[in-house]
């Protein structure tokens, strides 16, 4: 008579896999801070990918005080290692809401693909899909203005989007930048102007000092190891390309045209030492990359409400500073 299955990965008692391969995972998670009743802000849901039943939030700003006629598109890519996060989770909800109403812009909010149940390159894959749908709201408003979605309307810009990473959901929009290129037209009229990874969730075999240094108060090297192997392609390394951007089977980025990115960290965080690398090797190259470190600060810093409103004003002000330079 054989063993029962027994847990062979544990992520906080919320997704366990077991030795069978069968997976638990819970949806009671109690959330220490609630979603913010913003008036200013309006969002509606979409569908946007049937087959997987995937949704994104579309956040609009109620009054538009640009000297424009029409709102950017910011596409915020949410984090969690791969393995966690929704559009519906309040600090999400909340950072997409304060994304709206500080750059004035409409946000587009999807959901992806979680690991183990699917594991990479499935989010990356999701969130092509989501520029995808928002390709075809633009092709539908351009050949008649009431074709595509009445509450989405005219007054969106596809021609000045940009794609907005947190932590895994940096990664993700690393590989959407390669996947587009610069100045491609596969997606017309989305016209991407720039990317900001906020701590993006690289990795790699060789550890790096920060990981090697003290442990963040939410976030330590074990877990991040965890959720590598919950996420990778079955039987790879951490110097995957999907994890590596500079392993040895990845792409020569040199190669490839990208369109400008921000890379954001914060100085006590355990990835700050790959996304400075990231920034410098891309620096070399010859891209149009910035690198900017908070002192003092861990990861989620600005996705998360456990920081002052003064320093989330002032990531709104490099966000403003960043949209305005890349959309000329």
């Amino acid at each position: 008579m054989g063993s029962l299955p027994h847990v062979v990965e544990d992520c906080l008692g919320f997704l366990q896999l077991f030795s069978d391969g069968s997976i638990f995972r819970s949806n009671d998670i109690e959330f220490k801070i609630s979603a913010v009743q913003d008036h200013s802000v309006t969002f509606n849901d979409y569908l946007f990918h049937k087959r997987f039943n995937l949704s994104l939030r579309f956040y609009k700003p109620q009054s538009v005080t640009l000297n424009t006629n029409k709102l950017p598109i910011v596409i915020f890519l949410h984090g969690g290692g791969f393995c966690f996060g929704s559009r519906t989770w309040p600090h999400i909800h909340n950072c997409c809401t304060r994304l709206a109403s500080g750059l004035q812009a409409v946000v587009l909010s999807p959901d992806y693909r979680l690991a183990p149940e699917h594991r990479l390159p499935s989010a990356v894959d999701d969130a092509v899909e989501a520029v995808r749908w928002l390709q075809r709201q633009g092709l539908r408003l351009k050949e008649d203005e009431n074709g595509g979605d009445s509450w989405l309307g005219s007054d969106v810009d596809f021609d000045r989007v940009f794609v907005v990473g947190d932590s895994s959901g940096g990664n993700i929009a690393h590989h959407l930048a390669v996947r587009l290129g610069s100045g491609s037209s596969e997606m017309d009229p989305v016209r991407v102007r720039g990317y900001v990874l906020f701590a993006p969730f690289f990795g790699g075999e060789v550890r790096t000092k920060s990981e090697e240094g003290p442990p963040e108060h939410m976030l330590n090297l074990e877990l991040l190891d965890r959720f590598w192997r919950l996420s990778m392609p079955l039987g790879e390394s951490r110097d995957h390309p999907l994890a590596n951007p500079f392993g040895a089977r990845s792409p020569n980025l040199e190669e490839v045209k990208l369109d400008p990115i921000l890379v954001i960290v914060g100085g006590n965080e355990l990835l700050k030492d790959r996304a400075q690398d990231y920034a410098r090797r891309l620096k070399e190259q010859g891209k149009d990359i910035e690198y900017l470190e908070f002192e003092g600060c861990e990861h989620g810093f600005f996705t998360h409400d456990s920081y002052s409103s003064q320093l989330a004003e002032e990531v709104i002000q490099i966000l403003k500073r960043f949209m305005l330079q890349t959309s000329t």
